[in-house]
């Protein structure tokens, strides 16, 4: 009876064999036991108890101030209030859940609902930076869309140096360019360059270009240690690269050097005593198949130059070989001809002499 004299309470049906009400805008102290009688003979009742949720609040992250400097310990809060039953906390950081944390769980003020809190406790490095942490609060009220919180971390970390080449094998006579990559939080000012502990020995040559270093036309003095310096309002830090100029390699191919015109003369003279007097000569002979400027294949080249010479020895052997025959056959046909004219054997002896006398003045003659 005192349940229908609520307002928010209607009576939906009414009949011999149900009895409907209806509850709007529930609270926490709608919760209880409700009687439904139905007045027979006899009477029968009957009763529902009535449980009601408490939502939990949206969670609220505490502990975090801007910024944080890196190797810092930080400790982050998550609190929700009104929940019932107490609702659940978890934590997570790119995605990860974070599982060692602590939890806290007290009974509110009207002794039916939770505050619930879980604290986060991490050492921040330079990766944080820039990384969401998320408290998310799962409750059975909430139907599988759970509420959630973010923290967005900012971390100051002094700077990180790395000096990138742009050609790995530096040549001289090349031009070369140092990157100086440089992060920090916050971002570190213009780099400083120095070589080998000083200033830079040749600005014209060595231009810097906001974080690079560009040096014109290598040569052997460039050789040394060169060092990029970045400094923020955290810290400093630097990198080195040490440069030595190499000589320019080689790039010539193994040739054979072939004169533009070439030749193989071999002059042979043969003079015979006999009358008349017969002289062979053979001179410039010339391989006919190397042309003024030729540059074809080494080894076809001198196959050639080779059969031209083998080629010409064995003419030489050939005529050499025919003047010894011609002159010994000359030498007997001389004598023969003395002892032909003479009327016995002692003047053919004698002609045969004389006629090897005159032939070897003939021979002095034209030697």
């Amino acid at each position: 009876g005192n349940a229908l004299r609520d307002n928010r309470i209607e009576l939906v049906r009414a009949s011999w064999h149900e009895l409907s009400i209806s509850v709007s805008d529930v609270s926490l102290s709608d919760e209880g036991q409700y009687t439904c009688s139905l007045f027979t003979m006899p009477v029968k009742t009957s009763k529902a108890y009535l449980t009601v949720l408490g939502v939990p609040e949206k969670p609220q992250i505490s502990g975090f101030s801007s910024p944080v400097m890196e190797g810092d310990l930080m400790q982050l809060t998550c609190k929700t209030s009104g929940s019932k039953p107490a609702a659940d906390i978890r934590w997570f950081k790119n995605d990860k859940e974070i599982k060692d944390v602590k939890y806290l769980k007290e009974e509110d003020a009207n002794r039916k609902t939770f505050t619930v809190s879980s604290t986060l406790d991490f050492r921040v490095d330079r990766s944080d930076d820039g990384v969401a942490v998320i408290c998310r609060v799962d409750h059975e009220s909430l139907n599988a869309t759970p509420q959630v919180a973010m923290q967005v971390l900012e971390i100051h970390y002094t700077p990180s140096v790395k000096i990138i080449p742009s050609t790995p094998f530096p040549q001289e006579g090349q031009p070369l360019i140092l990157t100086c990559e440089s992060k920090g939080k916050p971002l570190p000012e213009p780099v400083l360059w120095t070589k080998d502990g000083g200033e830079l020995p040749d600005p014209d040559r060595m231009v810097v270009s906001g974080r690079e270093l560009n040096i014109l036309f290598l040569n052997k003095t460039d050789n040394g240690t060169y060092r990029c310096e970045a400094t923020n309002t955290i810290g400093q830090s630097s990198a080195e690269y040490v440069l030595i100029v190499h000589d320019v390699p080689n790039t010539l191919l193994p040739t054979t050097i072939i004169p533009s015109l070439t030749t193989a003369t071999v002059t042979t003279t043969v003079a015979i005593t006999t009358s008349p007097t017969t002289s062979a000569t053979t001179s410039s002979v010339r391989d006919p198949n190397a042309l003024a400027g030729q540059t074809g294949p080494d080894h076809a080249l001198i196959g050639g130059i080779v059969a031209v010479v083998v080629f010409v020895t064995l003419c030489s052997i050939f005529l050499l070989g025919r003047y010894l025959a011609r002159h010994k056959g000359t030498y007997l046909t001389n004598e023969a001809k003395g002892a032909e004219d003479a009327p016995d054997a002692d003047t053919a002896i004698i002609n045969a002499e004389g006629s090897q006398v005159n032939a070897e003045e003939k021979k002095e003659y034209f030697i």
